[in-house]
């Protein structure tokens, strides 16, 4: 549900009244709030679902490892791996990256702008993601 940006919190009733603060501007649709409930409601589905995102954190590690890289750690849907160096470099990477049809995103401001964000995709994805990365990190040091 976080294309249609459907989300939860729980928490102590100071943090919630703060949440409420900005509330409105993350608002959902009357079809996204359904289709949230439909949601909660099939519990198969969300096992299934966190089993493969939780495979595909794993697999983007062993990818990371195989190129000498680190993967940060992960309780998300994609996983942050440090590319070894700095931003710019990082950057290169992921832009050789994209040029090759594998799309990945960069998560943020130094001193996390050293890393590439990996989705967890299918396992498709990632082969391709396996494939390409060694040659980008290369490419990339190549200049």
């Amino acid at each position: 549900m976080a294309g249609a940006r459907i989300g939860y919190a729980i928490g102590v009733p100071e943090t919630i009244k703060a949440f409420d603060k900005v509330r409105n501007h993350f608002g959902v649709n009357r079809i996204a709030q359904a289709g949230a409930l439909a949601a909660l409601e099939d519990a198969a589905f969300l096992t299934d679902v966190q089993s493969k995102v939780r495979a595909a954190r794993a697999r983007i590690g062993e990818i990371a490892a195989d190129n000498g890289l680190s993967a940060l750690p992960s309780e998300t849907n994609f996983v942050a791996v440090d590319c070894g160096r700095d931003g710019d470099y990082a950057r290169k990477v992921l832009s050789l990256l994209v040029e090759r049809g594998i799309f990945v995103r960069m998560p943020g401001v130094a001193p996390m702008d050293r890393c590439i964000r990996v989705s967890a995709g299918t396992k498709e994805d990632l082969d391709a993601f396996a494939e390409e990365f060694p040659r980008a990190l290369k490419d990339a040091a190549a200049g």
